[in-house]
C-alpha cells in the first residue's frame, strides 16, 4: 500500500481507508458481521448524545461510521447508526443475501452540510456470473428524536437510488422471461430508444413474458412494493432468450411524443387511432415515473366540454348554431362561475362559445337538462367513460364522471367537481367525437391473452357527431386552440383546450386535446398554465408525427 492508504483486516474482509475519505468492501460474501473491532470508536463517537441541529462534524463522523459497517457488510452495527433499525438491518443484509452483491466500494463526496454524497462500484455474482454495478446515491444526517444521536436518515434510496417506499433489491432468475415490444411496423421500441416507455415496458413483460416464449436469465432488479406493480430490471447478468410481442404503438409518433414531453416538466400525452382504438404513442416526463398519460386522475378542464357539448346536442338542449348566452358569470347552486378574465360574447351561439370555451354558456344549460345524471349517462353510453372495464394491456384508468347535483353538476359540465381524466381517456372520446363511434384503447391486441374489449351502450347520433366536428374545427381554426393547431397541417383537424383550477397550486393544469385525420392526440401538463400554451404544442407535434 502507498503511504495515503492504511488498511486493516476485519472479520475477514479487507476494508481500505484512503486518505480518511474512500471506503471499499472486497469479498462482501464472506463472514464480514458480527465483529466489532476497528468499528466500534467510530460509532461511539458518532452517536455520541447530543442536542439542537446536527453538526457537520457530526454528520461527517456518523456518515463515516455507516458506510464502514456497510461496507464490512454488518448489518446491524449500520442499522443502529440510522433512525430506522429494523428497516436499515433488512436492507443491509439483503444487499448481500438477496441481491447477491459480492464486491462493492463505497466512496463518499464532498460534504454538504448534514448531508453527504457518495458512490458505489460494486459487482453482482449469481450462480457463477458477474457484472459491475455503478450508482451514486446520499444520505442525509439528523437528530435522533429520543436518543439525541446523530442517525442516518434512513431510506430505501441510501441503498440504490432508485429504491422508493417499500421496495427492494433483488437478485436472480426472474419470474417473467424478457420480451422484445415492437411497434406496428416491426421496429424495436426499448427503453434506451425510448425512455419513457420504460414503465410500459416492464408491464408488458411481466403480463405477457410468460405467455409469448421466450427464456429467463439472470438479472438484477428492484422489486416493487405493491404486489401487482412489474419489476424494475437494473442490471442483466445472464441474458434470456426473449420472445417478440407485438405492439401497435408507432415509433415515429412515439419518437415525437417522447420529443414533445421532454420540454415540459411533470406533462404526458397519448395518441389513439380514431376507427380503431389502437394507441400509436404514450409519453410521460415525470421525477416519478409514474405513467400518468394511462393512469393519472386528474380534472380534465374544458376539454370535457367535447362530453357536455354532445349531451346537450343529444338531448336537443343546445345546437351549434342555437344562442348560447355567454355572460361574464353565470350563479348556479349558491356558486358563482366565471368565464376566464371575465370575458362576454353578446349574441354568441352555441358553436362561438364553445370554439372560445365560454364556461358560463354550458352552466347556463344545466336548468333546461333537469336531470342531475344526465352528463354521467352521456359519458358512459356513448364515449365508453367511467364503466371501469377498459382492458388496453397494462394498468390505465378509464376515467371518472360521477353523477353530480347543484353547484358539483355545474362544475362538472365544465371539466372541474370530482371528475377525473388522463390523456389517454381524453384522448379517446375525441376520437368519439371525430367518428361518432367509441373504440375503447389497446396497446396490444385482445387475440394474445383473450382479454374482453369494453363496449359502449350506443353510438353516437350522426347530428350530434356532425356538429362536435364542426364546433372542434372552429376551435382549431379560430377558437383557443388556433395557435397551437396552426403547426398541424391539413384541413381536417379539430381540438379543444382545457385548463383545471388544482388546490394548492399557483397554476392551473394544462390540457389540449385534438385530432387530424385519423389520429386523436390529447396532452397534459401539470401546472403548465392555459391549455393552448403547453399542452397544445404537446399534441401538435405528434399529431404531425402521425
Amino acid at each position: 500500500m502507498n503511504g495515503a492508504a492504511k488498511g486493516a483486516i476485519i472479520g475477514g474482509v479487507f476494508l481500505a481507508m484512503v486518505g480518511g475519505a474512500g471506503y471499499g468492501v472486497y469479498a462482501l460474501v464472506g463472514d464480514g458481521g458480527g465483529d466489532d473491532k476497528g468499528k466500534g470508536g467510530e460509532t461511539t463517537a458518532a452517536t455520541a448524545k447530543g442536542s439542537g441541529p446536527v453538526t457537520d462534524k457530526e454528520a461527517a463522523q456518523t456518515a463515516k461510521a455507516f458506510f464502514a459497517a456497510w461496507a464490512a457488510g454488518d448489518a446491524r452495527a449500520a442499522a443502529e447508526l440510522t433512525n430506522n433499525v429494523q428497516a436499515a438491518q433488512t436492507a443491509v443484509a439483503d444487499y448481500r443475501a438477496k441481491a447477491y452483491v459480492s464486491k462493492a466500494v463505497i466512496t463518499p463526496g464532498a460534504q454538504a452540510g448534514t448531508t453527504i454524497p457518495f458512490s458505489v462500484a460494486a459487482e453482482v455474482t449469481y450462480e457463477g456470473a458477474t457484472k459491475p454495478l455503478a450508482y451514486e446515491s446520499k444520505l442525509t444526517v439528523v437528530r435522533g428524536l429520543t436518543s439525541g444521536k446523530p442517525l442516518v436518515d434512513w431510506q430505501p434510496s441510501v441503498l440504490h437510488p432508485q429504491l422508493q417506499k417499500d421496495e427492494k433489491l433483488r437478485a436472480g432468475a426472474p419470474a417473467a422471461p424478457p420480451v422484445k415490444a415492437v411497434d406496428r411496423n416491426g421496429e424495436e421500441l426499448s427503453a434506451e430508444k425510448y425512455p419513457s416507455l420504460r414503465p410500459v415496458l416492464d408491464q408488458l413483460r411481466q403480463t405477457y413474458g410468460g405467455k409469448v416464449g421466450g427464456r429467463t436469465g439472470a438479472e438484477l432488479w428492484i422489486e416493487p412494493a405493491a404486489q401487482d406493480a412489474p419489476k424494475r430490471t437494473l442490471l442483466t447478468l445472464v441474458e434470456g432468450e426473449p420472445s417478440t410481442l407485438k405492439t401497435y404503438l408507432d415509433a415515429k409518433a412515439q419518437a415525437a411524443a417522447e420529443k414533445a414531453v421532454a420540454k415540459y416538466p411533470e406533462s404526458s400525452v397519448v395518441a389513439v387511432q380514431t376507427g380503431n382504438g389502437h394507441i400509436l404513442a404514450v409519453a410521460n416526463n415525470r421525477k416519478d415515473g409514474f405513467n400518468a398519460a394511462m393512469e393519472g386522475r386528474r380534472a380534465p378542464g374544458s376539454t370535457m366540454k367535447v362530453v357536455t357539448a354532445a349531451m346537450l346536442i343529444d338531448r336537443g338542449k343546445a345546437a351549434a348554431d342555437q344562442p348560447a348566452e355567454c355572460t361574464k358569470d353565470a350563479v348556479w347552486g349558491g356558486r358563482t362561475f366565471h368565464n376566464l378574465n371575465n370575458f362576454e360574447l353578446p349574441g354568441a351561439n352555441f358553436a362561438t362559445s364553445f370554439a372560445k370555451s365560454c364556461n358560463t354558456a354550458f352552466i347556463k344549460q344545466i336548468d333546461n337538462v333537469d336531470d342531475d345524471g344526465a352528463l354521467a349517462k352521456e359519458a358512459r353510453e356513448v364515449f365508453g367513460l367511467g364503466l371501469n372495464n377498459w382492458k388496453t394491456g397494462i394498468r390505465s384508468t378509464d376515467g371518472e364522471v360521477p353523477e353530480a347535483k347543484g353547484a358539483e353538476a355545474a362544475a362538472e359540465y365544465i371539466g372541474q367537481g370530482r371528475i377525473t381524466m388522463n390523456p389517454l381517456n381524453v384522448a379517446s372520446f375525441t376520437a368519439t367525437a371525430r367518428t361518432g363511434s367509441f373504440h375503447q384503447p389497446v396497446l396490444v391486441p385482445a387475440e394474445l391473452d383473450g382479454r374482453p374489449i369494453a363496449q359502449a351502450a350506443r353510438q353516437m347520433k350522426p347530428s350530434v357527431q356532425q356538429q362536435l366536428v364542426r364546433m372542434m374545427k372552429l376551435t382549431a381554426t379560430s377558437g383557443t386552440a388556433a395557435q397551437a393547431m396552426s403547426a398541424v397541417g391539413g384541413s381536417d383537424k379539430g381540438a379543444k383546450t382545457g385548463s383545471a383550477e388544482v388546490d394548492g397550486a399557483g397554476s392551473p393544469d394544462s390540457w389540449f386535446t385534438g385530432y387530424s385525420g385519423d389520429v386523436a392526440a390529447a396532452a397534459m401538463v401539470e401546472a403548465g398554465g392555459h391549455g393552448g400554451d403547453a399542452a397544445g404544442p404537446l399534441v401538435a407535434a405528434v399529431l404531425n408525427a402521425s
